[in-house]
């Protein structure tokens, strides 16, 4: 908004020309949603509360301390971070790029399907919430039309093609294949970064560290001077999707600020969602998908936690690999501290960026 509004001015007032620079908007987006969260924070946390009297249903097969640590706290603060990042983006970004219009559909679409399963938790006063196939379906729809959205954006050579990292000109063509891919890619980082949000304070900084690469990606994407250097793919318009992962990176700060431990509210499905969402959208429109992966590794190890689990649950004739899944939940069983586990996972969310970051270059 503040962009189409005051660079049409610049020429007549020199000061405003810094509005066209993604550098300056960006630093604005990223201020500009943490202090909205600091502002309204509290305001809304007041406001779960008192919509959810008991707070969060706590699994009764979960490790025994949550049942005394994180009973009556208050779910859904995602609203807090979709909010912030929403009315940050809307100042700052470039209203006419549509791959802003894609990654906010996405976000937000998917934060909807969380709100709503969180709302059904809270109403059942059960974990289960939206059942399983229900949510993929939303999932998959929202993803089907982002997809083709994207691959219609998508310079013709790249539409429906794969990149590979480490290969500057490997690119695999996957035909119509492609859009099925997208669209796991978008619902696994959805889905991975809910099974990581089971402790104060776990996901979201992974989902920071994540997003600040990804702001750099696509930075870098979108500008065709730095992608030919670093022998990338150019996605020509990508660069606005800076702003946006500055704004959530800012609304992450604020809500961090409320979810250390102890927690004054948990993300609930309503952002761990919308926020793996998210990053699968950018993946996707930087074509740097396997590339999230790795960046991405800590939700990978997660999500693969469970599956083994299930897995070899069901092969072994009730046997079990992990003391619990997701792979957090096993270390708190060990006997672990909260904080520990937290602060070490946030340790291999740094490595893991490290090394996905490295694939820019080593090409």
């Amino acid at each position: 908004m503040l962009y189409h509004l005051l660079v049409p001015l610049a020429d007549e007032y020199g000061f405003l020309n810094v509005f066209r620079y993604l550098t300056f908007r960006s630093g604005g987006a990223v201020l500009t949603s943490m202090l909205i969260c600091f502002l309204f924070g509290g305001r809304i946390i007041g406001w779960l509360r008192s919509l959810q009297a008991e707070g969060q249903p706590i699994r009764d097969d979960g490790p025994e301390s949550h049942l005394l640590t994180k009973q009556g706290t208050p779910t859904m603060g995602g609203v807090m971070i979709l909010f912030s990042m929403l009315i940050s983006t809307l100042l700052w970004a470039n209203l006419a790029n549509h791959y802003v219009w894609v990654v906010l559909l996405v976000t937000m679409g998917f934060g909807l399907l969380g709100f709503l399963d969180d709302y059904l938790k809270l109403r059942g006063r059960s974990h289960r919430g939206l059942p399983g196939r229900l949510k993929l379906l939303g999932q998959f729809s929202i993803a089907l039309i982002a997809t083709f959205w994207i691959m219609e954006l998508a310079p013709a050579h790249h539409a429906t093609h794969l990149a590979v990292p480490f290969f500057k000109d490997l690119l695999l063509n996957l035909g119509w294949f492609y859009a099925l891919f997208a669209m796991l890619v978008m619902v696994g980082a959805s889905n991975a970064v809910n099974l990581t949000d089971g402790l104060d304070g776990l996901a979201i900084v992974p989902v920071m560290i994540a997003t600040a690469c990804f702001g750099l990606i696509t930075y870098l994407a979108g500008n065709a001077i730095f992608a030919n250097y670093l022998q990338i793919h150019a996605i020509p318009g990508a660069g606005e999707l800076a702003i946006i992962c500055m704004a959530m990176i800012g609304a992450g700060l604020g809500f961090l600020w409320y979810n250390a431990p102890p927690a004054q509210v948990f993300m609930g499905d309503t952002g761990s969602l919308a926020l793996g969402g998210m990053l699968g959208a950018m993946a996707v429109i930087a074509k740097h998908e396997l590339v999230l992966a790795i960046i991405g590794g800590l939700f990978v190890m997660e999500t693969l936690s469970v599956i083994i689990q299930v897995y070899y649950f069901k092969l072994s004739g009730g046997k079990r690999i992990f003391l619990m899944a997701p792979i957090h939940h096993h270390f708190e069983k060990k006997g672990w501290s909260e904080p520990t586990i937290v602060i070490r996972f946030w340790i291999l969310a740094v490595i893991f960026a490290l090394i996905g970051l490295s694939t820019l270059k080593l090409r």
